[in-house]
């Protein structure tokens, strides 16, 4: 059944940061609706001058950006009094975004469970989960994530997980859980095979080139990449993207000769700094961290034809390097080994069984699965959305309840979302799915519909 409902993301992660699973899945979804990004709070405004700023990032996709006095931020997370005066702020500003951009019934989508004091009050039609990672296990996470966790587990109708690991993590915590593992883009990481132009910053960096994009934070394994380095003075490993904000010292990076930190570079240039990589890697520690990562990074290496050697992350073990897609190494030795073999590797094969593997991964699916569940969900509640005052809650004053002022809300730091930036539904029926293991491969997962063991493709 379709639905004409907005859809409001409570998101940990700003926009114009790595351009990554929300940003994917947002921007399908405005195609069909109007889609409001509201990113974590910046504290950056003088006292009494809080706002919501909403730019338009496409027809129908609002990005919507807090501000709040920064006297709001120098209090301590843990003090109740700063926790209820955020949250009032968020409230206030939420609510009244609802009045000014008239909506009305909308779905609710989290990425974080931390998004719940300013938004508790509210009452979606649908509320979606989308887990794309363990925030808990980062280096900042909240101790309140746990708790603010299983309530929003309690109020969500659907919950999706950004991979395998995560999937079972959560099935056993509510009735409608689904795996979707990342996407890709094949197209647009395909043009790495096209020869693009080098760009100017690592044109002159020698070969071999060992290749990583994303976030340089906790995850990665440091002496690991001495130790390569190390191991191969040759070889130049070029490291693309930011320095995670507010939770990782950049003095923690090896400097060598042969490592090359070239910066964040936009989504649109990724394909061109791949093309001139030899082998493109992932160099994961195995911590609390990653334990359950699923690296978005994996299928777009594959897509953009380069080989690809990893650690022994669970997400990219199984199934990358079961299909021997994917190089498994731990260790400095195991590691230059790896990409010794690789070096020398059957290209027209690597590239015939990759885009076998990807044909069935794209976001274009992975979006129209999760809105195919949505759909359910809503015709499960009876609502079409579009009529009515639902998606407005029980309050527009801006006031914090009890409930609201309990637990902390995006404290300060990447764990509270500012990645570079920053309801109470009434029962949804019939739970459906009771003791079942939804299947990814299933075309259509109609809340009703049969259920098997999760696959790829």
């Amino acid at each position: 059944m379709p639905y004409s409902s907005d859809l409001i993301c409570f998101a940990h992660l700003g926009w114009d940061f790595v351009y990554q699973r929300p940003q994917h899945l947002m921007s399908r979804c405005a195609r069909e609706r109007r889609v409001f990004y509201i990113e974590p709070p910046l504290f950056d405004i003088l006292d009494g001058d809080r706002r919501l700023e909403i730019t338009a990032r496409g027809a129908e996709l609002r990005v919507a950006t807090p501000h709040l006095p920064a006297s709001l931020d120098t209090v301590p997370r843990a003090a109740a009094a700063g926790e209820r005066a955020v949250a009032a702020a968020l409230r206030a500003l939420i609510d009244r975004m609802l009045v000014e951009q008239d909506i009305r019934a909308f779905i609710g989508w989290y990425y974080t469970p931390m998004a719940l004091n300013p938004t508790r009050h509210l009452r979606p039609l649908v509320t979606v989960y989308d887990c794309m990672d363990e925030l808990a296990a980062f280096t900042d996470g909240s101790p309140a994530l746990p708790a603010l966790e299983r309530e929003l587990l309690a109020r969500a109708d659907l919950v999706f997980t950004g991979g395998y690991s995560l999937y079972e993590a959560k099935r056993a915590l509510h009735p409608r859980v689904y795996p979707f593992p990342s996407g890709v883009d094949a197209a647009h990481f395909a043009r790495a095979r096209q020869g693009l132009s080098d760009p100017a910053d690592q044109a002159a960096i020698p070969h071999p080139r060992l290749g990583f994009y994303g976030v340089l934070d906790e995850r990665l394994d440091l002496d690991l990449l001495a130790g390569v380095a190390d191991a191969r003075p040759d070889w130049h490993q070029v490291f693309v993207g930011p320095v995670a904000p507010h939770k990782f010292d950049p003095a923690l990076l090896p400097r060598r000769p042969n490592l090359h930190y070239l910066g964040m570079k936009g989504y649109d240039d990724l394909p061109a700094y791949l093309a001139g990589w030899d082998v493109a890697t992932l160099p994961f520690a195995r911590n609390r961290a990653t334990r359950y990562i699923s690296p978005t990074k994996t299928p777009e290496y594959l897509a953009a034809g380069k080989p690809v050697v990893s650690t022994s992350i669970h997400d990219v073990v199984h199934p990358y390097g079961d299909c021997g897609l994917v190089h498994i190494a731990d260790t400095t030795a195991a590691f230059v080994a790896a990409v010794e073999r690789v070096l020398g590797a059957d290209r027209t094969r690597r590239l015939r069984e990759g885009d076998a593997f990807l044909a069935g991964m794209s976001w274009d699916r992975t979006w129209a699965e999760m809105d195919s569940l949505i759909a359910d969900a809503v015709a499960v509640r009876g609502g079409a959305g579009g009529a009515g005052d639902a998606g407005r809650g029980d309050a527009t004053t801006g006031e914090v309840s009890a409930d609201d002022a309990r637990d902390p809300v995006w404290p300060s730091g990447v764990a509270a979302g500012r990645y570079g930036r920053r309801p109470r539904p009434a029962p949804v029926g019939e739970r459906r799915h009771e003791g079942r293991t939804p299947s990814v491969g299933v075309r259509r997962r109609a809340l009703s519909g049969d259920a098997r063991r999760p696959r790829i493709g």
